[in-house]
């Protein structure tokens, strides 16, 4: 009975994830396409950074509205269009005829992405039992790095594709958004939202698939916890939430402090700094993906027996390392060998065990039921705020020097790893509701 209910989660959240493989896709493809965007539209280097950085803008949106439909019409209807968003945004910036068309479809595409980031996790934080939530939702995470992967390899194989190889590049996600869609049908709603509209017998169906043994206890301790909260305060920005609020900021804004969407946008640049042809560039990038989905999965293996503070200090004190060397090798010009294709490929495996397998996860963890959409939206909102920022600068930064930039983001990383030791509580083992009532 144990393995049908382990299926049961594992098949939901692997269809849920694929939002996340979208939002992957979505991050990187972009990569293989800025170099030619910039010349077919003739972009200043500003007008090149607010072009790349506009889905950013767009996911800072979508994770700041999602959370509030997603708590009150559900978490399903909001994930359909989600869907939608992806398959207009791959159609859309494939056809685009000037700059403002591309702008406006990459910002589509943001939206989709930051509500991908706010429902898809919460769903499958929702759906998985406490023992195994932690391995649940990092497959988020999982396939946000999958897409990432993917999207290198796609850039590689059709870089020589017809005259223009950047539509084809980015038309291509279209095929995965409309596989999205159709298998949303297949997925239940949260038991958790059911029990909060009122709809105990159908919640009561799908925790049975979930979690047959002590179901009763389960909704009453749901429906308890939620009362409370609501009695408590319903409003997030209360002194009450002060705990889960703070770390959720920290959590975000850390991980973009890292570089990671920095090195991944602009990936291809970064090695063509260090003397390498385009072709070389995009080829190892997709060693970069393929290291971050490696260790991303490491990750998903270790964070319910390791926990996941234990992750983000080992994985800070790592990258803080590998970011310093990095920066020490622009400001030296010493590019010998594959030096630096090294450093950063153990910085990404830094990354995806920690910070990159933990942070949709431990968002999804610290808000109680009655606020868990508000919550993730602050979190996503944070998270991609601070990731339209370092992606819009970066282009300018590296104009003064690309070591400025790698330097800054290793001082973040041991700042990082001093904060999650001293302030962050460990989630794992523990039940939403135990969480929801303790921070």
């Amino acid at each position: 009975m144990a393995n049908k209910t382990n299926l049961n989660v594992l098949f939901w959240a692997i269809i849920v994830a694929l939002g996340g493989f979208l939002f992957g896709f979505d991050t990187a493809v972009i990569s293989g396409v800025e170099e030619q965007i910039q010349k077919l539209f003739q972009l200043t280097p500003f007008w090149h950074g607010f072009t790349i950085s506009s889905a950013l803008i767009g996911t800072v949106i979508g994770a700041l509205v999602a959370g509030q439909p997603a708590d009150k019409f559900g978490r399903k209807p909001i994930l359909f269009i989600i869907a939608g968003f992806y398959v207009i945004t791959a159609i859309g910036t494939a056809m685009a005829s000037n700059v403002s068309l591309f702008i406006l479809f990459r910002f589509l595409g943001g939206i989709g992405v930051g509500a991908s980031s706010v429902v898809a996790p919460m769903y499958i934080a929702e759906i998985s039992p406490a023992k195994i939530r932690g391995k649940m939702t990092a497959m988020f995470q999982i396939n946000v790095i999958s897409g990432i992967l993917i999207a290198y390899i796609s850039n590689y194989l059709l870089r020589e594709l017809g005259t223009e190889p950047w539509r084809w590049m980015l038309g291509v996600a279209g095929i995965p958004a409309v596989l999205f869609f159709l298998l949303l049908f297949l997925i239940p709603e949260s038991p958790r939202f059911l029990i909060k509209i009122g709809e105990i017998a159908k919640a009561k169906v799908i925790l049975e698939k979930i979690e047959v043994a002590a179901v009763d206890e389960e909704i009453q301790e749901i429906k308890q916890s939620m009362a409370q909260t609501a009695e408590d305060n319903t409003q997030l920005f209360s002194k009450i939430y002060f705990k889960p609020i703070s770390i959720a900021f920290l959590v975000a804004m850390f991980n973009q402090f890292s570089g990671i969407n920095a090195i991944l946008y602009y990936a291809p640049r970064i090695f063509e700094a260090s003397g390498l042809t385009n072709a070389d560039s995009m080829f190892q990038s997709i060693l970069v993906g393929l290291m971050m989905g490696v260790f991303t999965l490491v990750g998903m293996l270790l964070i319910d027996k390791a926990g996941r503070k234990k992750l983000l200090i080992v994985g800070s004190i790592g990258m803080s390392i590998c970011l310093g060397l990095v920066a020490r090798t622009f400001y030296l010009g010493d590019f010998t060998g594959s030096g630096l294709l090294i450093l950063l490929l153990t910085y990404i495996m830094f990354f995806g065990f920690s910070t990159g397998a933990v942070i949709w996860v431990l968002i999804a963890e610290i808000f109680p039921n009655s606020i868990r959409g508000k919550g993730q939206s602050f979190g996503s909102f944070t998270h991609w705020l601070f990731a339209a920022i370092i992606t819009f600068l970066f282009p300018v930064v590296i104009k003064f020097g690309v070591g400025h930039a790698f330097l800054f983001f290793s001082l973040m990383m041991l700042l990082q790893a001093i904060v999650v030791w001293r302030y962050f509580p460990e989630t794992k083992g523990r039940t939403l509701e135990d969480l929801g009532t303790n921070l």
